[in-house]
């Protein structure tokens, strides 16, 4: 099957890594995948090297569309994929647009949270619904949030769940023991952890204050955050005024993140708003306990194997760690394989991708 997948960009969210592993086994099983970015920087790229990855640098202006339209219109008609597979606000509603100017066979949208933009791209999404032989969301309550907004009808999108390497996160004492002395930590000291983008959507201003709430009363605590972006200036010097620079490392962009799994004591998600939760997925994996923000599909994901709070309430998300944290040795390693074994059976990559492929030739309801 030929395989041509367009994504608003590379960069070092979810979405992202989600999208380079998919097209990695896509073409291990022998598939012939092509993969477009339309802009920003690739920070994210597919290991695989017979996947074929253009790089479009398209600019933001009317020109800027319309000449990203015509390249994508040449890849099509040079490659003749079987599927177009869109990923992102601003890639679906640009393949959607691309229906209008070129024959695609079958276009599946793919959105990656319960909100992506305000009612201008509902709007979008909603006038060009009828361009996408379906569209799928990561979590059925993304789904029911897509219905409510009036981006789709209901039916017209369903969920498909993310999947993870389950491989590749899991438990390494190895990794553990390092990466707490790459950070210093002291004998006895425990680690939070929290990745994701520093935007707004993941409220890490939330974990700040919940993190203050702790440190005080337990001083054995630290917190690490891996990710960049718009609020990488802001949030350590919002750290810095709580006085808790010498506790919370930010870390950056790291590609290590199954290692940093493992030194964590505890993960958190404090988000205000998510998709899936891939990172919690990731977490579980790896057989971390887990405290997140009750949003997005992150329930679907976590089920009874952690600890939900509502979304910006940092009393309870602070209590809630500090409920984790008390938890006996054996009860951690318990609710860890648990969390474990819940991803392997139900959130492995190749489960996402025998799912997709199913969808690709038409074979899933829709």
């Amino acid at each position: 099957m030929r395989l041509l997948l367009v994504i608003t960009g590379l960069g070092m969210g979810g979405a992202e890594r989600q999208v380079c592993d998919l097209v990695d086994c896509f073409a291990m099983a022998g598939h012939e995948v092509t993969l477009v970015s339309l802009n920003g920087a690739t920070l994210n790229r597919p290991v695989d090297t017979r996947v074929r990855l253009f790089e479009l640098n398209m600019q933001k202006t009317a020109s800027g569309l319309i000449s990203a339209l015509k390249a994508v219109r040449r890849i099509i008609l040079n490659f003749k994929p079987d599927v177009i597979h869109s990923h992102m606000v601003h890639a679906n509603i640009f393949c959607r647009l691309l229906r209008l100017i070129v024959p695609i066979p079958r276009l599946i949208c793919t959105a990656h949270s319960t909100s992506e933009g305000g009612r201008s791209r509902m709007w979008a999404y909603r006038l060009t619904d009828q361009l996408a032989d379906i569209s799928t969301n990561v979590s059925e309550e993304a789904v029911d949030a897509f219905v409510a907004k009036g981006a789709c009808k209901p039916g017209r999108m369903i969920a498909v769940a993310n999947g993870i390497d389950v491989e590749h996160f899991r438990f390494s004492e190895n990794d553990r023991q390092s990466r707490r002395q790459e950070l210093g930590l002291p004998p006895g000291g425990r680690l939070l952890l929290a990745v994701g983008r520093l935007t707004e959507a993941k409220d890490y201003p939330n974990l700040l204050r919940a993190f203050s709430l702790l440190r005080p009363q337990d001083r054995s605590l630290y917190l690490a955050i891996i990710g960049d972006g718009d609020l990488c200036q802001t949030l350590p010097h919002l750290a810095e005024t709580m006085g808790l620079a010498g506790q919370v490392h930010f870390l950056g962009m790291r590609r290590d993140i199954n290692a940093w799994m493992s030194a964590a004591d505890l993960f958190v998600l404090s988000s205000a708003w998510e998709g899936f939760g891939l990172v919690v997925a990731e977490a579980m994996a790896c057989e971390r306990v887990v405290v997140a923000t009750n949003c997005g599909g992150v329930a679907e994901v976590i089920g009874k194997e952690g600890i939900l709070v509502p979304v910006k309430d940092s009393q309870a998300l602070a209590a809630a760690i500090n409920e984790a944290l008390d938890w006996s040795v054996e009860q951690k390693r318990r609710i860890g394989q648990a969390a474990r074994q819940r991803v392997v059976e139900r959130f492995s990559l190749g489960a996402a991708v025998e799912k997709w492929l199913q969808l690709y030739q038409g074979k899933v309801a829709e």
